[in-house]
């Protein structure tokens, strides 16, 4: 049985313990006033009365309504604890019935009286929790739409404004047309970046990894030879200097998505950092991660932008604009994939240099 079972039937067994030795000593006392006060007219009054009514009902009535109060009287008394325990277990329920979700209901007891209100608690807490979530997604909802909806109307309103320009033929020239239609078809390759990048980015709490196992010194040597080529093709004139402590650094990841991270990094790095001419990306591992490092030379990370730069639509400088700029998309992008590998990602900077530094589990070496 269960521990409240046994209190109630040891509670049940002590009150009638103590009603018979209360009545047995009653009883006792009675006798020995009858002995000695037998001549005071109210004594010889009382058992006159108890004798009256007992033998007109059969049984001494007085005695059996003593024992039955007394009984109920101690069982109020003993029980007094377990009725307070109940009170505060219903001024909890009420509480949480009415919103109030801070204030915990103090039970010691160690019976299921106790293990309830903790269930309640917990209960509470939970509750609680989940109404911040909620509140919290709805904000962040909100505020994803509010962001969308301004980054989308930029680009927009001047796609629609210049080609509203060529289709009232409102311009002198063959070359002010063409100046026209380059305008409106950067700021289109820009809101398709935007669309992409948000697609992306809403996509990676579905999207499921496919993992396999990929040498990191590999992948990222690669992706260092593309982004030299490319930034000599745009002109940028940027070289990414890739150092390797190791020739082969194998985890378990998707390659695909490991893509997304770096090539993020190093474009962030590459559009901040292209007037020092070179990038720095160096691989290295310790006892349990692979280490990446993104290093630009650009000017610094404002101090109070540091803790912030991963989040969404976050932008370091607000004054940038759509040359020197995304959408604030990127890093949260990268954010999200590192932590869908278990890994680390931290920032650091300095007037001489940011680091981007990424941690990714190394592959577990299985010993047969």
């Amino acid at each position: 049985m269960r521990k409240f079972q046994w209190k109630l039937i040891t509670l049940f067994f002590v009150s009638l313990g103590l009603t018979v030795l209360i009545l047995f000593g009653i009883l006792l006392l009675a006798r020995y006033l009858g002995r000695t006060y037998w001549a005071d007219p109210w004594i010889e009054l009382i058992f006159r009365i108890n004798r009256g009514t007992a033998s007109f009902f059969g049984f001494p009535i007085l005695a059996t309504l003593s024992g039955i109060l007394l009984f109920v009287g101690i069982v109020l008394l003993l029980s007094r604890k377990t009725i307070v325990t109940m009170n505060q277990l219903m001024e909890g329920t009420n509480r949480l019935a009415r919103g109030e979700l801070d204030q915990e209901i103090r039970v010691k007891s160690d019976d299921e009286f106790g293990l309830m209100a903790d269930h309640i608690n917990r209960m509470a807490k939970q509750l609680k929790l989940s109404m911040e979530e909620e509140r919290m997604a709805v904000q962040a909802k909100n505020e994803l739409i509010s962001n969308v909806s301004h980054d989308l109307r930029t680009p927009l309103t001047s796609i629609i404004g210049y080609l509203r320009l060529v289709n009232e033929d409102r311009y002198k020239d063959e070359v002010e047309l063409r100046y026209y239609t380059e305008i409106a078809f950067e700021k289109s390759l820009r809101l398709g970046r935007l669309v992409n990048d948000l697609f992306e980015y809403t996509r990676m709490g579905h999207s499921p990894l496919n993992l396999a196992d990929i040498n990191l010194v590999e992948l990222l040597g690669q992706l260092a030879a593309d982004f030299s080529l490319a930034g000599h093709t745009r002109h940028d004139n940027v070289q990414v200097v890739f150092t390797a402590a190791e020739e082969k650094i194998i985890i378990h990841a998707d390659g695909d998505k490991l893509m997304r991270i770096f090539e993020n990094l190093l474009s962030n790095a590459v559009r901040h950092g292209k007037e020092a001419g070179r990038i720095n990306l160096t691989v290295r591992q310790d006892a349990q991660h692979a280490v990446v490092q993104v290093i630009n030379f650009g000017p610094p990370i404002p101090p109070h932008a540091v803790d912030h730069i991963f989040e969404r639509f976050y932008r370091a400088d607000a004054s940038r604009t759509d040359k020197t700029g995304g959408a604030g998309l990127g890093l949260a992008i990268v954010k999200s994939i590192v932590d869908a590998h278990h890994g680390i990602i931290r920032v650091s900077s300095t007037p001489a240099q940011t680091i981007f530094e990424v941690h990714l589990p190394l592959k577990e070496v299985t010993t047969p």
